[in-house]
């Protein structure tokens, strides 16, 4: 049995208040939320979907959606978002039906995911027990000091032959990240990310180099070039 965890709960302040939810934008025809969910469905691995919500309007509105798109007889589930993203995803783990083997975690601010993508990424999950879309980073990285010093800093050179960006769709064995999470919020640990959390029991992750343009909607500008990505790829 296979979950996805679908996260919609965040809450876009890097937009400057120009959208009012970036889960919800309109993105080419169709809101964001939509273009995820709708990859997953076209994968045909999933059997059931958690969607983790912001509020109770934004539930209403998020189901609204999956109705006016002829989904409604997705078996599909929500769970209330949490202060940090580590709350969120454990809100959502904590729901899952027992007799899932593997899950999906996905940000809906990703709405360019594709089902070939997810099926590459399940090839993986079930063989190596964790995974993750990423893909190698090309621009040159450099360390500084400390967070916000930008005048006249030493720079570290970083070895961008080691260095990879990470995406989502990340899907894990399901005990194994359950486990995970569990010791993150024991723990009171901030993470960015999931595979953070399979780290702190000593799970690693395969990487799954993503061919295919995979931005996170995280600022304005990021709407016009995921627009163009979205309609020259359907």
């Amino acid at each position: 049995m296979v979950t996805a965890i679908l996260l919609a709960a965040g809450s876009g302040n890097r937009m400057q208040g120009q959208v009012r939810d970036k889960i919800l934008t309109p993105l080419h025809g169709k809101p964001a939320f939509i273009y995820s969910l709708q990859a997953f469905v076209d994968s045909s691995l999933v059997d059931e979907y958690i969607v983790v919500y912001r509020d109770e309007a934004q539930k209403a509105q998020l189901s609204a959606l999956v109705q006016d798109h002829g989904l409604q007889e997705l078996k599909i589930s929500g769970a209330p978002g949490g202060q940090e993203r580590q709350d969120s995803v454990i809100h959502a783990l904590n729901i899952v039906n027992e007799r899932c083997e593997f899950v999906f975690i996905h940000d809906c601010a990703r709405p360019c995911i594709t089902a070939s993508a997810i099926q590459s990424l399940h090839q993986a999950v079930v063989s190596d027990k964790a995974a993750c879309l990423a893909h190698p980073v090309v621009d040159t990285i450099k360390r500084i000091p400390q967070a916000n010093q930008t005048q006249q800093v030493e720079l570290e050179d970083l070895d961008r032959n080691r260095l990879w960006a990470m995406e989502t769709p990340q899907a894990f064995h399901f005990q194994s990240i359950l486990k995970a999470y569990q010791n993150v919020i024991k723990q009171k640990r901030a993470i960015t990310d999931d595979t953070a959390a399979a780290a702190s029991i000593g799970l690693h992750t395969t990487l799954v180099s993503n061919t295919s343009p995979n931005p996170k909607l995280t600022t304005p500008a990021d709407i016009a070039y995921i627009e163009f990505l979205l309609k020259h790829s359907r």
